[in-house]
């Protein structure tokens, strides 16, 4: 076979993986089912945990173009395998979107075409048919493609599409024959949310790797008569399991219920004959003409308007319950000056797009024409499908701490492996019995590496969620709680989540012979009733009303209701009756209304026009996030000539008036009040020529409308910021936590809001970076601007209290000295041509970028990938509105919304206030110190056991079985399930948690306590066979003294010799016992740390009462001893004075431990050491100055930073941050460009950079 070059499916997305074709093996199969008949079924289980070895160990390779199954491998961090088998469609073409000649005979003739479920279905008497081969991977379906011979989507009416054919070629609707041959490529349009059966679950949790290791042990220990921990297991197992499948099954049920939640209804369709068929939405094609229904209905595709207007609620999408106006598709044949011919896309044109699970709340039409809408994708391929997906496969959670988990586990399997070979070949020299060698050479395995673990683990877990929930914050994803725990860097959405939701009119400032008048606080006053100000703010907005109620964008609501308008909509009825859409009409209440002087009857004709003034809105131009601004065309009653209103992002609105109508002294007043964090839009107004008919205004391109407008001034509004905001960010602040702003709102504003809620101090220079993509001819470029800084306007600006400002404490020692710091900002634009052209620049700049104003919500994720990519633990607190894809994306996300778009985020809040986010984090530190707890005692009680068993091994002994059940159920499992308790420290440090099990401050504090525990272990296993008193125990031996009966039974006879074959009962083991079981406390003890995590142990209740119930209980049994106890646990009598040996033993070894654990790792070394990681980390999250007077600063503090710490951060953005110190270059100087040049060759995507100045 020749080998074939590598081939990408979904290349340059998310879910970019390689493809390889491979074919079954006979002889590869019969090698496999004799493997798996000798391994008793393990091998089985490792094909089925490893896919890549399934198919090369069964398949041979060969081309994608005749492969049977394929093998696919994700291109990112994680690598992971899939395998799925290639199935075959027999079909009459070779794309859905063509129009195969044939199809009208084959399809006439009765013969649709069908699917082949079993793969590679040969039908000889299909001549004619194309046998498509496809396969199907995360509910996806991948067509082969000649062109590029590979494997590809098949896209609908989404990719390539342009504008003009959705109108002249798509707009007829499909034939019934056509919508069949469509449905074989595209299938059902159903998202289906399968609810796997209890057994299938059971069947996949069971075959975890654990839950084997579990059996595997359980059945050792039966075979060894171990039978009461064997059982205690059992229990543990089947609690966890059964809680595990419950928690699954109940994601699996409320998804399944989302989505299936209006998933199938009818729907009307139009025929190519124009005729209106009723289907089930299952049954809907791209291409196909849905009619949308008058009195709404919940999309089942994704589908663009092309006749008619709707009114839809998204926050199944976006998270906000704000009704949304769609338009119908422009068309660029009717408009050619317009738009061009550009390429459909649902995310560009979303204001044309009706997106699956949205609800059509009530459609506006022209009597006798239907709103009608184009299907363009369906099922898994639509907007929720792709949402229902991410919750379903989600990406795996990569966090240090699991990976350094397996490191550790392997190093216990090979510690395991040592005492494996060890016991074997000492049994053998003591010419053990074959069955006991086997027994108790895998009996070491279970003991070095617990079946308990698993458990243990999730215990700290399942507290901290159980926490959280009282708290208000829920998760749907337990494992990312640890994660949080690491979090420093936390991005923030704006409105609703760092200020209030609303807005509120701050004021207005108008514009009269094109100098601005004073500012006005109120709108609403007889004087300006009937201005044209006042007309622009009641008309040039999208608000409706549903059952009675007004309702639109928040910004357009709190406009009109500073006014005190009224609207009214026209009814069906009228709007039948008239035979065109009825305007909607606006007025003024009547007492707003100048009071009408006594008339005469000549006078009369105007009194009753002035006692009627109201607007009727002709034509409404959307508002466009791409054009920043919308319009209006509306006429008052009883005026001749229409009027143009329009209102947007003031830079623009100035741009389309007549530069004679805009003041001089614009630009500064717009300024001063963004400044201030105020959000200014600016209105707009042209009288229309008298030409215009309302038939033409009805087919006019907005371009024609929205030009020569004269300025009318501008209406301030006001986003005040939630009260809490200020003190949450300083307490991150001062854990040494970085803030950052991602918001749609305008750029002065964010950074206004930004130095307001002190994530920018007073002193802090922000730079804008703007960057300009490649324009005729010219390369891209960045300028760099300084904006002035907020104390040179404080004074003008009484919204502000500087005393509202946090100012962050300024550390003693010399290397944390806090400087002056600088913060960038960009746009979306911006950010878009710094990641497409200067690709270099991109881990720079978002290792100091604070504000990123109007992004896109897919520039929100592309932003927490790239602080990813600089391995920044990332958080993201949104309130769901366009920040779904950023919260999965981000290592904790958190959403202040409780609607359907919060489902895609880990944790929700139930209270809209980001002072859930340190309470996370808290959690999250606590939760994580918690496992790292939990997982050091494990290991040590692993260790210590194992090394109790192998030097009683040494001398053919062993721990007896209720010694072992004592130690295992009594202290091990009560300590470890009590230790989780601590809850979370009450506030937030500077220092945080370590990331991995692999670092040298737990390092240190395992392995000496390793060797503590096995020196004085050691110890007393070798000072007792010093003892004169010592001698090999036997029944007839009496160390004590103690008289004891004469008389035995032959039932007890028969019991000590049962122990003698065994050797249980020996002075050994019991010196082994009772020093084991105090190491078991004492490192408990030892590693149950509080501050600055956790709350102190001594607040853990219930682990202080069982640790002292188990300490009075073998302080007891060792003192004064029980006969029956230790009948019980096979203990054997040793003399008073060893006893007391024992305890000094005991009290030496847990005073050590205590020692070295808290004074000489945690004071000293850690201090001394490790600190160096914590100020390192610390200094360098601290953005350094620009080119000021702190060179000397400078100088001392890399000095001190590559003499104390030779080696390099492990951390990307610490490493860089480093090399930017010595970077003269950097930051860039005020008023600079650079500009990116393209290399001859761009291989590697790199840039050279020229600073122009």
């Amino acid at each position: 076979m020749e080998k074939e070059e590598k081939k990408i499916v979904n290349n340059g997305e998310e879910d970019e993986m390689e493809i390889y074709g491979y074919n079954q093996c006979r002889w590869k199969l019969v090698l496999v089912a004799i493997g798996v008949l000798c391994t008793g079924g393990f091998l089985l289980l490792l094909l089925y945990w490893m896919p890549e070895w399934r198919v090369k160990t069964t398949c041979k390779r060969t081309t994608l173009k005749d492969c049977e199954v394929v093998l696919l491998r994700t291109t990112d961090e994680f690598k992971i395998w899939f395998c799925a088998k290639v199935r075959i469609v027999r079909s009459l073409g070779t794309h859905p979107l063509q129009n195969p000649q044939c199809i009208v005979d084959k399809v006439s003739s009765g013969y649709g075409g069908h699917l082949c479920e079993s793969p590679f279905e040969e039908t000889s008497n299909n001549l004619n048919k194309y046998a498509i081969r496809y396969f199907t991977h995360h509910s996806i379906k991948y067509f082969w493609n000649d062109a590029i011979q590979s494997f590809d989507l098949i896209k609908g009416l989404d990719e390539s599409i342009s504008c003009t054919s959705i109108h002249n070629e798509h707009s007829t609707g499909l034939t019934k024959r056509m919508r069949d041959y469509r449905k074989l490529f595209y299938g059902v349009n159903e998202i289906g949310v399968k609810v796997p059966s209890i057994f299938k679950l059971l069947i996949k949790e069971v075959l975890n790797p654990f839950y084997i290791f579990q059996l595997f042990s359980v059945i050792l220990w039966v075979t060894d008569e171990y039978y009461y921990y064997a059982l205690a297991i059992v229990i543990m197992s089947v609690i966890s399991i059964v809680s595990s499948l419950y928690t699954i099954r109940k994601q699996y049920i409320m998804l399944h219920d989302m989505v299936a939640a209006h998933s199938i209804v009818r729907v009307s369709v139009s025929r190519a004959d124009q005729e209106i068929e009723e289907i089930l939405s299952t049954d809907l094609v791209p291409g196909d003409i849905m009619v949308i229904p008058a009195n709404g209905t919940i999309m089942p595709c994704d589908a663009v308007l092309v006749s008619g207007t709707c009114i839809v609620n998204e926050s199944m999408l976006t998270g906000e319950s704000v009704p949304v106006t769609k338009t119908n598709l422009p068309n660029p044949a009717e408009h050619p000056k317009a738009v061009g011919d550009e390429t459909y896309s649902p995310e560009v044109h979303k204001r044309h797009t009706l997106f699956c699970g949205t609800s059509v709340i009530q459609t506006r039409f022209y009597t006798g024409e239907l709103v009608k809408a184009i299907v363009v994708r369906t099922g898994f391929s639509t907007s929720k499908g792709q949402l229902v997906r991410s919750i379903l496969y989600p990406k795996p959670t990569d966090f240090k701490l699991y990976r350094d988990a397996y490191m550790f586990l392997l190093f216990l399997v090979v510690v395991a492996g040592v005492g494996f070979l060890y016991t074997i070949v000492n049994s053998i020299l003591n010419e053990v019995p074959a069955h006991t060698i086997i027994i108790e050479s895998l009996d070491i395995i279970t003991i070095t590496v617990p079946p308990a673990l698993p458990a243990a683990m999730t215990a700290g877990i399942v507290y901290a969620q159980r926490r959280l929930k009282k708290i208000g914050i829920f998760c749907i994803s337990p494992q990312r709680i640890n994660i949080c725990g690491q979090l420093n860097l936390v991005c923030f959405d704006k409105t609703g989540t760092l200020t209030e939701d609303g807005l509120d009119l701050w004021g207005i400032q108008r514009v009269e012979n094109a100098r601005f008048l004073l500012p006005e606080e109120r709108a609403c006053s007889e004087s300006l009733v009937k201005s044209q100000f006042v007309a622009c703010m009641a008309t040039c907005h999208s608000l409706t009303k549903i059952e009675g109620v007004l309702s639109g964008d928040p910004l357009d609501l709190k406009m009109f209701e500073a006014i005190g308008w009224i609207l009214e909509e026209a009814t069906e009825e009228e709007t039948a009756l008239h035979n065109r859409i009825m305007p909607t009409v606006v007025r003024p209440p009547k007492q707003l209304l100048p009071e009408p002087k006594p008339a005469t009857n000549q006078e009369m004709e105007l009194f009753e026009l002035s006692a009627t003034y109201e607007i009727g809105i002709v034509r409404q131009f959307p508002f466009s996030s791409a054009l920043q601004r919308m319009s209006v065309v509306a006429r008052v009653l009883g005026e001749k000539r229409m009027d143009a209103f329009m209102k947007g992002a003031p830079e623009v609105i100035a741009s389309l008036c007549k530069q004679e109508t805009v003041p001089d002294d614009f630009e500064t007043i717009l300024e001063e009040y963004t400044k201030q964090g105020f959000r200014v839009i600016a209105l707009a107004h042209r009288k229309l020529e008298s030409k215009l008919t309302w038939h033409k205004v009805q087919n006019i391109n907005r371009d024609a409308i929205e030009s020569n407008m004269d300025f009318m001034g501008l209406v301030v509004m006001q986003n005040k910021l939630k009260q809490e905001t200020p003190a949450v960010l300083e307490d991150l602040h001062k854990a040494n936590i970085r803030t950052v702003m991602v918001t749609g709102d305008n750029m002065l504003t964010a950074i206004s809001v930004a130095r307001d809620c002190g994530m920018i101090l007073p002193q802090d220079k922000v730079i804008i970076a703007e960057a300009l993509p490649p324009k005729d001819g010219q390369v891209a470029r960045i300028n760099w601007h300084y904006a002035d800084t907020l104390s040179k306007c404080t004074n003008s600006s009484p919204a502000i209290n500087s005393q509202d400002i946090p100012i962050k404490l300024v550390h003693e020692s010399l290397e944390d000295l806090q400087l002056t710091k600088y913060h960038f900002a960009m746009n979306g634009k911006s950010f878009a041509v710094i990641l497409e052209h200067f690709q270099d620049l991109v881990p720079k700049l978002v290792l100091h970028g604070t504000v990123f104003a109007r992004m896109a919500p897919d520039q929100k994720t592309q932003l927490v990938e790239a602080l990813q990519n600089v391995d920044y633990y990332v958080g993201m607190c949104g309130d769901g509105a366009n920040d779904c894809g950023a919260l999965k994306k981000a290592h904790g996300g958190i959403s202040l919304s409780e609607l359907e778009a919060s489902v895609a985020s880990p944790f929700t809040s139930r209270s809209p206030s980001i002072s859930c986010v340190p309470n996370l984090i808290r959690e999250g530190r606590a939760a994580l110190i918690t496992s790292f707890c939990v997982f050091k005692f494990m290991a040590l009680y692993s260790i210590i056991q194992y090394f109790s068993v192998t030097l009683l091994y040494s001398i053919l002994s062993n721990l007896g079985d209720f010694q072992f059940l004592f130690i295992d159920l009594a202290i091990i499992l009560v300590v470890v399930f009590t230790m989780s308790l601590n809850p979370a420290w009450k506030q937030l440090v500077a220092q945080r948690p370590p990331s991995g099990l692999i670092s040298g401050q737990l390092l240190c504090s395992v392995l000496s306590q390793i060797v503590i525990c096995l020196g004085f272990q050691t110890v007393g296993f070798m000072w007792v066979k010093q003892e004169a008193w010592y001698e090999p125990w036997t029944t007839q031996s009496d160390a004590c003294n103690l008289s004891t009966a004469a008389d035995t039974n032959s039932s007890q006879h028969d019991n000590d010799t049962l122990h003698d074959e065994h050797n249980i009962k020996n002075y050994e083991n019991t010196t082994v016992f009772f020093i084991s079981s105090f190491q078991y406390l004492v490192v408990a003890i030892v590693f149950s740390k509080g501050k600055p995590f956790r709350q102190p142990c001594y607040k853990n209740v219930l682990f202080v009462v069982s640790v002292i119930v188990l300490y009075i209980f073998t302080f007891f049994i060792m003192l004064y001893p029980v006969e029956s106890i230790d009948s019980f646990l096979e203990l054997v009598c040793v003399p008073y004075q060893w006893r007391i040996t024992i305890l000094i033993i005991i009290i030496i070894n847990a005073i050590i431990s205590i020692l070295v654990e808290n004074v000489l790792l945690d004071m000293i070394l850690w201090k001394v050491v490790f600190s160096r990681d914590k100020q390192g980390e610390y200094r360098l999250t601290i953005p350094q100055p620009p080119q000021d007077a702190v060179d000397h600063w400078r100088s001392c503090f890399i000095s001190s930073l590559f003499v104390c710490r030779k080696k390099i951060p492990k951390a990307k953005y610490m490493h860089l941050a480093q090399e930017l110190l010595v970077d003269p270059e950097w930051p860039p100087k005020p008023r600079t460009t650079t500009e990116a040049k393209a290399p001859r060759s761009q291989e590697n995507g790199s840039y050279q950079i020229i600073t122009v100045t």
